[in-house]
């Protein structure tokens, strides 16, 4: 973390397809080979440079083509901010049927930007999905995850859906054809002059969030073991507990 800006420090990390991105971007792939019609899967992401190695995964489990939103501009962006960035890029891309979205990231864990994207966009979301059943030229039919089991919806597309990774979900590994072919299909990257708007609506400037201060938990004590004959052990943790005004 940037202790002065409150933000996860990107550049220079590995960057990796979390489990959320990549259960939505097996549903997309599973649902392209099921529907008749032509059906193309871009695969968007905005992230620094090294960001590609994430989305050249995406192309060799089955993405059409990728654009990666890489600009300094884009740094330090909250939710708020970084879902204006998806929106507007989406919108970019040209008519979209279907937004595929992990429900969250793996380090932010807010489950905000999906739903963000769905307002910005004035669409539709469907979120904790876990299957998706059928779709057609109107129509989407989905089955979500509930507190209390499970549900089916219809809706109507275009649409926002956010995917929840099932228990016995097994992430497919491209092979090597695929790996090599993935590297000739087509790559992007857009900076915010692409997507236009003013620099202050990206990143740390556009959000509405602030961190006020982070810090790391203080590391725990080496504790207290106590190896005695049970009514031994009970009265030495009473007179600890005591000594200690817990009791």
């Amino acid at each position: 973390m940037d202790e002065e800006t409150g933000t996860i420090i990107r550049e220079g990390v590995p960057s990796v397809l979390n489990a959320f991105d990549e259960f939505a971007l097996n549903l997309a792939v599973e649902l392209k080979n099921e529907v008749e019609e032509d059906v193309e899967i871009v695969a968007l992401s905005m992230g620094p440079p090294q960001a590609k190695e994430a989305l050249n995964k995406c192309l060799a489990i089955g993405a059409d083509r990728a654009v990666l939103l890489t600009d300094m501009v884009f740094a330090g962006a909250d939710t708020w901010a970084t879902s204006v960035t998806l929106s507007r890029a989406i919108k970019n891309i040209g008519k979209t049927d279907i937004v595929f979205m992990g429900q969250e990231a793996s380090d932010g864990n807010t489950a905000q930007v999906g739903p963000e994207v769905a307002a910005h966009m004035g669409i539709p979301q469907l979120t904790f999905v876990t299957e998706v059943e059928s779709v057609n030229n109107s129509h989407v039919v989905a089955k979500k995850e509930t507190d209390e089991g499970f549900v089916r919806i219809k809706c109507e597309t275009p649409v926002m859906i956010a995917c929840m990774p099932t228990p016995g979900f097994e992430p497919r590994i491209p092979n090597i054809r695929e790996i090599m072919k993935a590297k000739k299909k087509e790559y992007q990257e857009w900076s915010h002059e692409d997507l236009g708007g003013d620099p202050s609506e990206y990143g740390l400037d556009g959000s509405e969030s602030v961190v006020i201060k982070t810090y790391s938990p203080p590391p725990k004590g080496e504790g207290i073991i106590v190896d005695d004959e049970p009514e031994v052990a009970v009265k030495k943790l009473m007179d600890f507990f005591e000594d200690e005004g817990i009791l």
